[in-house]
């Protein structure tokens, strides 16, 4: 009445168009019921007759909403125009407003992800990508979205140039000072709320929170990075407050975010989880329980519904052939299909005479032009490809009947990627710069086209009919052949047009029969992976289904209808080419083209051509809606049928409501709107019929969400914001039986208020997947069971996949598709429903309406939901974000489950269907693959995932003594092995009865003094120098007295030497022992790199306490230059000698310590912990700098690095015990050669460069390690020339080998390199053995005769340099696997190779001579047995006896280096080594004929993280991280306030950053039962790496807490 009262009133043009404006807005959900309301009653106040006292602009009344009882399950609307408000169509639209209407009050800031500016300008050009306006979904049924996104006639065209042009030169701003940020601008708020965070000092950081058990009283709002001006900041170096995790406070963005993230995740997680111990390492995932109150079906057993008997008409014909030729012959003038061009006029009228003969002469033309009369291509039954573009149905249809009148099965296809469309495709990848999604796009070609390639082979398709036109269009070679599709059979392709076929001889007529159980086509169905199945259709069925559309439809002849539909499968197929012909119906067909152009072009026809019926989708309806308002010349009162094909998906009721509320004044009556149900295998499973009786309106449902999770039908009278309403889709189909069953099991009839699989029974359907038998039995041969068990019809049913239900009076409702069906912890969701929801949020502001994409994942045994839309250009970083936080709310809220990962994609970029939908098997497998290239990526496992691992909760203290006893008690030996006793060692080595090194060096000058023990060659493989013993001898004691005369140095001074890898070095170090001094090895500074490296060697050299620097001229001024005086003050160096000016003469003795207790050198080290630590070994102290040898990775451990000191004094009995296990072991005598390729500076690396040699006699052949950066191949070539049996490297030696030398062995082969000789190739290392780089090593050089047992690893530490060492003598190392589930309990359980969990774990060497070693638990300090994993304890002569440090701590000293076991052995002292690992006795034999005990070490005490109660390893994190994705060559993981922080560096395009983030999170989700809290994407490079190439991660993440990394994008997981 009141729209009515409206239409009386002279209302102004503008008025009336302000009020189509809302009445959009009102049906999209733009605005609520009562937002609505008070607009338009503001708009007609000064135009409606006002009561006396009452001001215009107040609205007269305000509707409220009528709460449903619940006995009113289903609701017919009455005609008067008034409806109950339960039914609205944008029920749901309000429900979501006010869902996200409740978390108004309630705000808690969400880090916004932070993204370089490059990547953002980035961004923003791909904005310029024009949206394609074919973005409507013909999956989905939705529209675009608004007048934007849809053009008119006067914007379909776009001036491609104009547009190339504008990317190009448009302005865009870019910033290289802001290492994380998004675009300028935004609310102050925002800003201001990111400076409060930031500033916000975090206390209590010994404690940090745990993210697990938390209460929420908070959502979600979008915090946005600070947009001030950034200060350009070293990569490392120090950082303000910055805390390395021991309670140093920090204040950067970074930890700011972080902690805000850690406050969002303050909330129980549905459901909680239990935390109690599992004393076992089987890591059990949380089973979801059953909700007791979960809601349950009550109603009886359903039956099943028949459908109205299908009449039998006398005039029908017996087959479509007969109709045709029926047709053909009668009324050969009657028009039969109408085709459009792109301006929406006639182009092509094909009449009943015209389809009749052409379609002959096709037959005749397959059937005897194709291949020879003796050997035909083509025989009846065989299957024949058409292969038609979406605007020529008149030679679709001419191809089509051609087929059937030759009895062969057509199998309509859609059109491959044309040479036009590759064109297109190749100018928008050109301008946004995607050169590698060109070319994947060229190799793929279109979406899915592949897949239907494997279904033309099964199919046996030699031939393709096509079009003249369609046939230019393909891609073809330069001789003129069109080329072969990946995964296409070869095909011979005809063209239909009649030019090109001869004429059928007159005498020739087709044999028309019976319709019978042939094939008559088959149609293709693309399954939810991407796979192609044939749905074989017979004739007989072909016949009925026709028939019963004529019945349900009320056909007539001669009547018109208008197609906007695919009228190659489907709806569009049956109705506008198989049932048109059957009732000599006219066809007009709207071409996907032109809808782009002119949206309301099917409207214009209908009332042109006074169309009785339409067939649309609800897109189409949409985009009509959005494009009337200009359009004044529309009547649809000829309609009596407007027949929507997706009439069962959710926002279709929507799009038919809102399309209602706008046609009806132009004619649309309520009664001709009819929804209808299909599905390929079933054909039209249920369609609305139309009526006459205006009374008799469409039926209507409000149903609970929550009930429907769970398959239940329940009316909505508690929740009212988790509501569906649902519309009818009519009638079962006349001759049909429907009934519905449980989607799962054994096919159970469902109950009458239960939600399951709707089932047909007819001859009109389906029969088969074409050569799939299994499949078929299971879909077209299913029979129905009653409670009882037995069968409800002796006849076979097919499935539709179809979610519904069957409701009062035989209507018939879906709820959803199979296909869309995602079961999240046992509830079900349907993507439709939840695309609706996400639809709702503020709609067509920031997405495309139809471009949305939802599907669900396998992560962790269970499905995540995803969501992937694309967004419009104009949206900005902190809007798109701001949606997809509201999205989140709103799917929680409406559909009580979260959103595993929320993805936005530049506009465009999604891959299509052939009429523009989201083709969404191929979406998610760009998504898996990680080639999507999203701009916005926002993950939430920490809400999703709620199946995890139960927690492991320690048990109480249990004492050593009892955990012995129970070793003892279950059979398993304590974890104890030793090497081979020294003294039992036969050993004729004179150089034993000297204590010290120096005095061995003297007697080997005397004896042997022409014998060579050093060469030092250079990057050419030349010596560049050589020492003899005479030699060395002789320049050590000229060093000495320059120390005594020039230094003025007394006994036991400290001297730092400053020299790169060389033989300076080594006479310095003699030099010093000569002089009394006690020498500091030092990496110099690099020259490239001084701002950097200087502070290190400053830093050492202060806290060593050194006297003086000895060190070579050309360091010398390194350290006296401009740029070194710039990095530190250089006026409190110690005084500096340049040792190439040595004095002639020979110093009045030599030093000789009076006890063998006395310092020997120092050597400083830092751990991978970032530990600076100097460490009294036997004569021996170690200490290294931090920076690695290559250019450009130098990493400083400047204020973050805590430095220790104790009083000592060590042994130089220490030292030869050392040098001596070493010999044994590796059997080293004067006649053998050894090559190095090791940094000289620290650890094992400096023994074997530096003392070995002197002390054993051998020639070591020094190899800097820099020099193979500028010859890859020096080392390998030095070892083949010198015919080495024994060479000793760093993992980075051997990663540079083989990477740089991997296409190289066939010419190093060519140039002689021959490894046969190489007996051991040791890798020194202080970290868990690189077995994939060992054994890739190992295969690459195997065709130069390197054998693969020889390369072996070594296992040393602070408190003792070389604990194992794999030797000459004993068995080859062995390789075990173990559980990695078991090692997080501390466990140990050796699985197969192969096996799920497993971790290939080497031995590390040999137990060296002298050396013992048991396994004890770190905490209780008691001995484990093997079966268990814990620390590694060493005892040994050559154990280090204490640090050096400035700082004492008498505690720290005693613990690492003087520990004794709490139980058994305690009177033993022992060294801690900070190493986890087991012992295993194997089967192999050692030297004295006992079994081998193997040390396998698993990784560094200090670097493991606690993380639910269980000990992770970082590299092994590490190492399925980079797994993840071909463009991630680093990983590195770290800890932050109990949240799992993993950086990756990334080789590739910027673009690749975002697709990181859910692979990342998946894998470490599915290997570790993990969540990662942060991803943090960086350039190659990034992660710190010393000079044994073991990884900072400590350095790492003080660079990324202080905001120094320049990441390239930063992801907070939710």
């Amino acid at each position: 009445m009141a729209d009515r009262s409206i239409e009386s009133l002279a209302l102004p043009l503008e008025v009336r168009a302000k009020l189509a404006e809302l009445d959009l807005e009102l049906s999209e959900g733009d605005i609520t019921q009562k937002g609505y309301e008070k607009k338009k009653s503001k708009l007609l106040g000064a135009y409606l007759p006002q009561p006396p006292g009452v001001e215009p602009s107040l609205p007269q009344e305000r509707r409220t909403p009528v709460t449903p009882s619940s006995s009113s399950r289903y609701h017919r609307r009455r005609s008067s125009g008034s409806r109950d408000e339960r039914y609205r169509s944008d029920v749901h639209t309000e429900a979501v407003q006010a869902a996200l209407a409740k978390h108004k009050e309630r705000k808690m800031a969400v880090p916004m992800p932070s993204k370089r500016r490059s990547l953002v300008v980035q961004t923003s050009m791909d904005a310029y990508t024009p949206p394609d306006t074919s973005s409507g979904s013909e999956d989905e049924g939705s529209g675009q979205g608004d007048s934007q996104g849809t053009p008119s006639s006067s914007q379909g065209s776009l001036n491609m140039e104009h547009w190339i042009s504008r990317a190009i030169h448009g302005s865009t701003t870019s910033s290289t000072n802001s290492s994380s940020s998004t675009h300028s601008g935004g609310s102050d708020a925002a800003n201001a709320l990111a400076d409060v965070m930031t500033q916000t000092h975090i206390e209590n950081h010994s404690a940090p929170p745990d993210v697990t058990t938390y209460t929420t009283e908070h959502s979600i709002q979008v915090e946005r990075p600070q947009g001030s001006t950034p200060r350009a900041v070293p990569k490392y170096g120090n950082a303000e407050l910055m805390e390395t995790g021991d309670g140093v406070p920090v204040s950067s963005r970074v930890s700011a975010k972080i902690q805000q993230l850690v406050n969002t995740l303050k909330r129980p997680k549905r459901p909680p989880l239990r935390e109690f111990f599992v004393d076992d390492f089987e890591e059990l995932l949380e089973v979801q329980q059953p909700d007791p109150n979960q809601p349950r079906p009550e109603g009886a057993q359903m039956l099943a519904i028949r459908g109205e008997q299908l009449g039998v008409v006398t005039n029908w014909p017996p087959s479509l052939e007969a109709a045709l030729q029926r047709w053909g012959t009668i009324s050969p003038k009657a028009p039969c299909l109408t085709t459009m061009d792109t301006n929406g006029k006639p182009l092509y009228i094909l009449t009943y005479g015209k389809l009749w003969t052409r379609s002959m002469k096709v037959a005749y033309n397959i059937l005897h032009k194709l291949g020879t009369k003796q050997e035909p291509m083509v025989r009846p039954g065989d299957r024949v490809a058409l292969v038609f573009p979406n605007n020529d149905p008149a030679a679709f249809m001419v191809a089509f009947y051609g087929c059937l009148l030759a009895e062969v099965v057509p199998v309509p296809i859609e059109v491959p990627l044309t040479r036009k469309e590759i064109k297109q495709r190749f100018l928008r990848l050109t301008v946004s710069n995607a050169m590698g999604d060109l070319l994947a796009l060229i190799i793929k070609m279109d979406a899915g086209s592949q897949q239907i390639g494997f279904l033309l082979g099964s199919c046996g398709v030699t031939v393709a009919l096509t079009s003249d036109a369609c046939h230019k269009g393909l891609p073809k070679s330069p001789t003129g052949e069109i080329l072969q599709f990946k995964g296409w059979p070869r095909l011979l392709w005809f063209v239909t047009e009649s030019k090109h076929l001869s004429k059928p001889p007159r005498d020739w007529f087709p044999h028309i029969k019976d319709a019978n159980n042939d094939t008559a086509y088959i149609e293709y169905k693309t399954c939810k992976d991407g796979s192609v199945l044939g749905v074989t259709v017979t004739r007989i069925a072909l016949l009925t289904h026709c028939q019963a559309l004529t019945q349900a439809c009320a056909y007539t002849e001669a009547e018109t209808i208008v197609n906007v539909l695919d009228f190659k499968k489907d709806v569009g197929l049956w109705h506008g080419i198989l049932t048109s012909v059957m009732n000599m119906m006219h066809v007009i067909s709207i071409p996907y083209s032109l809808m782009k152009v002119n949206p309301l072009s099917w409207i214009q026809k209908v009332y042109a051509y006074k169309a009785k019926v339409a067939c649309v989708k609800s897109r189409d309806m949409h985009w009509a809606l959005v494009a009337h308002r200009d359009q004044r010349d529309i009547n649809l009162t000829s309609l009596r049928m407007l027949i929507v094909a997706d009439g069962a998906n959710p926002w279709s009721i929507s799009s038919c409501d809102a399309f209602l509320n706008v046609f009806q004044s132009k004619g649309l009556r309520p009664e001709v709107i009819c929804p209808c149900a299909s599905s390929p295998e079933a054909l039209t499973v249920a369609i609305r019929r139309p009526t006459d009786d205006t009374n008799q309106p469409p039926g209507r449902g409000v149903l609970s969400m929550h009930g429907l999770s769970y398959g239940v039908i329940r009316v909505d009278s508690e929740e009212k914001l988790s509501v569906l309403t649902v519309q009818d889709v009519g009638m079962v189909m006349p001759g049909g039986v429907m009934c519905v069953v449980r989607p799962e099991g054994i096919p159970l009839l469902c109950r009458t208020d239960e939600i399951g699989e709707l089932c047909i029974c007819s001859i009109a359907a389906g029969t088969s997947y074409y050569g799939l038998s299994g499949m078929t039995k299971n879909t077209f041969e299913m029979f129905p069971m009653m409670s009882s068990g037995a069968p409800v019809s002796e006849y076979p049913f097919v499935r539709t996949g179809l979610l519904g239900f069957v409701g009062p009076g035989g209507m018939v409702f879906v709820v959803g598709k199979m296909d869309g069906l995602m079961v999240v912890s046992g509830r079900r969701h349907n993507a439709d429903d939840i695309v609706a929801t996400a639809l709702a949020v503020e709609p067509m502001k920031f997405v495309y309406r139809g471009r949305i994409a939802v599907f669900s994942i396998n992560v962790l045994h269970d499905e995540r939901i995803v969501i992937i839309a694309e967004q419009r250009p104009d949206s900005t970083e902190e809007d798109s974000f701001q949606w997809m936080s509201r999205v989140l709310q709103a799917i929680d809220g409406i559909h009580q489950v979260g959103v595993y990962c929320l993805t936005l994609v530049p506009a465009n970029t999604l891959p299509k269907t052939p009429l523009g939908g989201i083709h969404l098997s191929e979406t998610k497998q760009c998504f898996l693959e990680g080639s999507l290239h999203p701009c916005n990526v926002l993950m939430c496992p920490h809400t999703c995932v709620t199946n995890l691992p139960k927690p492991r909760q320690k048990q109480p203290e249990i004492g050593p003594a009892s955990v012995m006893v129970g070793n003892l008690v279950s059979g398993k030996r304590i974890a104890q092995a030793s090497g081979r006793d020294l003294g039992q060692i036969e050993d004729n080595d004179q150089g034993r009865k000297f204590m010290f090194l120096a005095e061995v060096l003297q007697w080997r000058a005397q004896t042997t003094p022409d014998h060579v023990l050093f060469t030092l060659l250079n990057s050419r493989g030349t010596i560049a120098n050589s020492l003899t013993c005479l030699q060395l001898h002789k320049r050590a004691e000229k060093i000495a007295v320059m120390l005594m005369e020039r230094g003025h140095l007394q006994d036991g001074d400290h001297v730092a030497l400053v020299y790169p890898p060389g033989i300076d070095l080594i006479a310095a170090f003699y030099g010093c022992l000569y002089a009394g001094c006690v020498p500091i090895t030092v990496r110099p500074p690099h020259p490239q790199n001084i701002a950097t490296t200087l502070p290190t060697v400053k830093m050492i050299v202060e806290v060593s306490r050194s006297a003086c620097i000895m060190t070579s001229q050309l360091v010398v001024k390194l350290l006296r230059s401009r740029e070194a005086g710039a990095a530190v003050d250089v006026r409190t160096w110690p005084p500096v000698l340049d040792t190439d000016d040595l004095p002639k003469r020979r110093p009045a003795q030599i030093y000789k310590p009076s006890n063998p207790d006395t310092l020997a050198y120092l050597d400083f080290s830092v751990s991978t912990t970032g530990m600076l630590a100097g460490v009294k070994k036997n004569y021996c102290w170690e200490v290294e700098d931090s920076y690695t040898g290559a250019p450009g990775i130098y990493t400083q451990a400047l204020p973050s690095i805590s430095i220790n000191q104790f009083t000592h004094n060590m042994s130089h009995a220490a030292t030869s015990a050392l040098c001596r296990s070493i010999k044994l072991q590796c059997e080293l005598y004067p006649s053998r050669e050894v090559a190095i390729c090791l940094d000289p500076y620290c650890g094992l690396g400096f023994v074997l460069w530096c003392l070995c040699s002197v002390y054993s006699g051998h020639q070591s052949i020094l190899i800097p390690p820099s020099e193979l950066e500028i010859n890859p191949s020096l080392w390998l070539l030095a070892v083949s020339q010198y015919k080495v049996r024994d060479t000793f490297c760093s993992y980075s030696v051997m990663e540079l080998c083989t990477k740089g030398l991997g296409s190289q062995t066939e010419s190093l082969k060519t140039r002689g390199l021959d490894l046969s000789r190489v007996r051991t190739c040791v890798v020194v290392a202080e970290e868990r053995p690189r077995i994939a780089l060992t054994q890739s090593f190992s295969k690459l050089f195997k065709d130069l005769n390197l054998n693969p047992r020889a390369v072996s690893t070594s296992f040393g530490c602070r408190v003792n340099l070389a604990i194992c060492l794999q030797g000459t003598s004993g068995p080859d190392p062995t390789t075990v696997y173990v559980d990695m589930r078991a090692l997080r309990h501390d466990r140990v359980r050796l699985v197969e190779r192969g096996s799920p969990h497993s971790l290939p774990l080497m031995e590390s060497g040999k137990i060296l001579p002298g050396v013992r070693i048991i396994i004890a638990n770190p905490e209780t300090k008691g001995p484990l047995g093997d079966s268990h994993l814990g620390e590694i304890w060493v005892h040994s002569a050559h154990n280090a006896s204490g640090y050096f440090t400035i700082y004492g701590d008498e505690s720290l000293q005693s613990d690492h280096f003087n520990s004794r076991l709490s139980f058994g052995d305690t009177q033993t002292v022992w060294a801690r080594t900070g190493y986890l690992g087991f012992l295993r006795r194997t089967d192999l034999t050692d030297a004295n004929g006992e079994r081998h005990d193997a040390l396998y070490v698993v990784g560094a005490l200090d670097e493991t993280m606690e993380l639910r109660g269980m000990r992770y390893h970082p590299i092994d994190i590490e190492t399925s991280v980079i797994r993840a994705h071909k463009s991630i060559t680093e990983c590195a993981v770290f800890t932050w306030t109990n949240l799992l922080v993993v950086v990756v560096e990334l080789d590739g395009s910027e673009q690749e950053a975002l697709d990181l983030v859910p692979l990342v999170t998946n894998v470490v989700l599915e290997e570790h039962y993990l969540i990662v809290g942060v991803v943090v994407v960086v350039d190659v490079g990034v992660i710190p790496i010393n000079s044994r190439g073991e990884k900072q991660r400590m350095h790492l993440r003080d660079g990324f807490l202080a905001d120094q990394l320049d990441p390239i994008y930063v992801a907070y997981n939710m």
